[in-house]
């Protein structure tokens, strides 16, 4: 039996413990840090330990004899705790330092696919305001500018308009608005096309892909609003056929894994591709090199194999399974975020509901905290209420159900996930 051990705090990682604690050949879970939400599993085997600082989650692995380290969040990614801990003799799904960089630095990303070949939007690099904000004129304000770092979710700006354009430039070059993240920006052309993310398990030259997903990025309903981590979520995609994911594999994921070996990159670990369906055919928006949120709260519910053995094989070099991953159903997740996100966070308003669960019902927590009265908000995005049932209409029906009870004061959530393709799929059986 094995120990194994979940790095991160949110709902991907609850996620995560959750879909681990069912896996025939895990004892425990440990998750550092966790959350109170994911503490509560404590009768499933699942244990939240204070760990944040890398020394400390390598003293806890080595004191726990932990098997297996699943590393959610990009940051630690990012700053190489998968070759710190892989140093250690530990099986570790996540890449290295190097290889994060296909999420960390997008000018890198880009610079990795155009040497791949892979298809993309044209885009352009700069340090420079005057000649990002010219670069923007040129385009008519009609592009995406993003921050080429690390900005957890929120530093990619879809811009319509030259004004909307050029303070999305000043915002992260003249304003500093997300810090050293924000001192390169890359200002690319605007596809146009559904989106579709894509989990694909490898151990640097294998893959294998969970069913793909759909996130919701914008704040409202209809894609208004402004950008944000994901206000929900669901699977599966109409869009998503074989013929399409045979494209995905012969011209994206193929690829960039080639390109990666090809500079000495030994990847292991989730490459996730955010697609643009295009009309020339699938283009990529950008690589994160870890589980998606709030995706993963959709995907691994619908995930029918051992997500243990799945991932400790690739950890091990050696990638069980090829392809299409078997899943079962669908599933539907619709976040519940706090008044003020995504420009800032309400914490401790009560959360009713949420000590009224039955065991099947599924809440993924990301930022809530227990306190002497009751369950109480804690961050920006706080919980992802997911159905599931056979058929898409039906999962979205119950994750509605579920979501309506643990409405809380200033809560904002979309009324739409989902809605487009479960009300394309009821018109094309009419």
């Amino acid at each position: 039996m094995s120990r194994v051990l979940v790095i991160g705090a949110g709902g991907r990682e609850h996620a995560l413990a959750w879909a681990m604690a069912r896996c025939p050949g895990v004892e425990q879970v440990l998750v550092a840090p966790g959350n109170d939400g994911i503490a509560a599993m404590a009768g499933e085997g699942v244990v939240c330990v204070p760990a944040r600082a890398l020394d400390a989650v390598r003293s806890l692995a080595r004191e726990r004899a932990v098997s297996l380290v699943v590393i959610g969040p990009e940051a630690p990614l990012v700053a190489g705790w998968a070759d710190a801990l892989r140093a250690d003799g530990l099986a570790v799904f996540g890449p290295g330092a190097a290889a994060a960089h296909i999420e960390g630095d997008k000018r890198w990303a880009k610079e990795l696919m155009d040497e791949a070949g892979v298809p993309t939007a044209r885009a352009e690099a700069f340090t420079d305001l005057d000649a990002a904000l010219r670069a923007v004129r040129a385009l008519d304000g009609d592009c995406v500018v993003k921050a080429t770092g690390l900005a957890a979710g929120k530093g990619v700006f879809v811009c319509r308009d030259r004004e909307r354009a050029e303070a999305a430039v000043r915002d992260c070059l003249e304003g500093a608005a997300f810090g050293e993240a924000g001192r390169t920006v890359l200002v690319e052309e605007r596809l146009e096309g559904p989106e579709l993310s894509v989990f694909a398990v490898t151990d640097g030259r294998r893959l294998a892909w969970f069913a793909p997903s759909r996130d919701h990025k914008r704040l409202e309903d209809g894609d208004g609003g402004p950008n944000t981590g994901g206000m929900g979520a669901y699977t599966p995609v109409a869009d998503a056929t074989d013929a399409l994911m045979d494209r995905v594999r012969e011209e994206i994921l193929g690829p960039t894994l080639e390109a990666l070996r090809a500079r000495g990159l030994d990847y292991r670990g989730l490459l996730y591709a955010g697609l643009m369906l295009t009309p020339e055919g699938p283009k990529v928006l950008e690589f994160n090199c870890r589980f998606g949120d709030p995706e993963t709260q959709v995907v691994l519910p619908c995930f029918s194999g051992d997500l243990h053995a799945l991932l400790a094989s690739a950890a091990g070099g050696a990638l069980e399974v090829e392809g299409a991953l078997e899943r079962r159903g669908a599933a539907v997740g619709v976040v519940h975020a706090s008044a003020g996100y995504p420009a800032s966070a309400t914490r401790g308003v009560p959360i009713p509901g949420l000590d009224g669960l039955a065991a099947a019902d599924r809440v993924f927590h990301a930022a809530t905290r227990r306190s002497d009265t009751g369950w109480v908000t804690d961050g920006g995005r706080v919980l992802c209420a997911v159905g599931g049932d056979a058929s898409l209409a039906g999962a979205r029906t119950a994750a509605y159900a579920l979501s309506d009870r643990l409405l809380f004061e200033g809560v904002q959530r979309r009324n739409d996930i989902a809605a487009a393709e479960v009300n394309r799929d009821a018109k094309e059986t009419t």
